[in-house]
């Protein structure tokens, strides 16, 4: 499995690195429908190649997913922290929410399918079919250039290195991607070894490992949708703080209670505690200076770089300690997020409606 998902965490980090400049130089819409094209696509093949045995075939796939996923992804967050500031209100976990909301309805589908012992060619390859219909009625919806740096003469070209600072020398949003990192490797640790650690931790079998993954993706998706809410009434840090120490609890729970339903009811407490991590770290990085399209690609590239080069090394901490001792690594992380909150907090500026010329740069 650690090789397996090596394929995955290669071509992500591919997208990942493309996403940007890729952005950058023709907006995020083109970004966003490649790389959702390339998931939609693999998904037969690694389907197929499963079926198979083929774990060249498998890999390969995984690669192609990895890069759509990871490019388009962060696409899709510059996207969702643009229509954030045009709103004026925090719409990002929410827009998170529909990726949790898919996650728990594909986890559900796969209970189904396991236990009707659907083929996993046939599984993957509806799956794919679906996406492909989503994406055909989206895609003529998405605005253009969103994102998109637009150079008009050669002085600008040479100045532009000079007057644009490398975000990455900027200490509040260096600590806002650290947030970004940490609660993405607590999202991406479940997201691939939960069921596993259900099942070989605490003595589920399939099935129920994989419901206790779907409660995950449910925790997540209600944390999302209605996180807003209490980030309007509380303010980000606060709120961020609260849900970043729950989900260090119910991490901490499944990691050291030897007991199946305290474990199944500590996943809730996981779910909701890593769901509004991600996205309101985001929104911070946005609203942290100017280029807020730079900014939140740069936070977004972290977290998915925790997301996949997180779980392989957790499931070779795994392989040596077990895979209930290897969350202590991700929850040390988690852990030392809770007191780094404080450089989310917004200026009213910062948080106010921005016209389109001013967010696409």
């Amino acid at each position: 499995m650690g090789f397996i998902l090596l394929g995955l965490s290669v071509g992500s980090m591919l997208g990942i690195l493309a996403s940007g400049p890729g952005v950058a130089r023709f907006g995020a819409r083109p970004i966003m429908l490649i790389g959702t094209a390339s998931v939609t696509v693999s998904l037969p093949v690694i389907g197929f190649g499963a079926a198979w045995s083929s774990t060249a075939l498998v890999v390969a796939a995984l690669f192609l997913f990895g890069f759509g996923m990871g490019g388009g992804e962060i696409a899709m967050n510059v996207e969702g922290a643009d229509i954030e500031r045009e709103m004026g209100r925090p719409v990002l976990p929410a827009l998170h929410g529909f990726f949790s909301l898919g996650t728990a309805l594909g986890a559900t589908a796969g209970i189904v399918f396991t236990l009707a012992e659907v083929p996993i060619q046939g599984h993957l390859s509806a799956v794919g079919v679906i996406g492909v219909v989503l994406l055909a009625a989206a895609a003529g919806k998405i605005p253009a250039g969103t994102g998109l740096v637009v150079v008009s003469t050669p002085v600008a070209v040479v100045a532009a290195p000079r007057t644009r600072r490398a975000v990455w020398k900027e200490q509040k949003l260096v600590l806002i991607a650290a947030i970004v990192l940490a609660m993405a490797l607590a999202e991406g640790t479940a997201g691939d070894w939960l069921p596993l650690i259900m099942v070989d931790g605490h003595g589920f079998d399939a099935a129920l490992g994989s419901a206790v993954y779907a409660g995950f993706a449910i925790a997540m998706t209600i944390g999302r949708f209605v996180g807003g809410r209490f980030v309007v009434r509380f303010g980000r840090p606060l709120v961020l703080r609260v849900s970043i120490a729950l989900g260090a609890l119910g991490m901490l729970l499944v990691a050291v209670v030897d007991n199946p339903l305290v474990a199944a009811f500590s996943v809730v407490l996981w779910g909701l505690g890593a769901s509004l991590g991600f996205p309101l770290a985001l929104s911070a990085a946005g609203e942290s200076g100017p280029d807020s399209a730079r900014r939140v690609s740069f936070a977004a590239t972290i977290g998915y770089v925790a997301f996949l080069v997180g779980p392989p090394a957790i499931g070779f901490l795994g392989e040596h300690f077990a895979l209930r001792t290897a969350l202590i690594a991700p929850l040390l992380l988690v852990v030392a997020a809770v007191f780094l909150t404080p450089a989310t907090a917004g200026t009213r500026a910062a948080s106010m409606p921005q016209t389109k010329a001013e967010t696409r740069h």
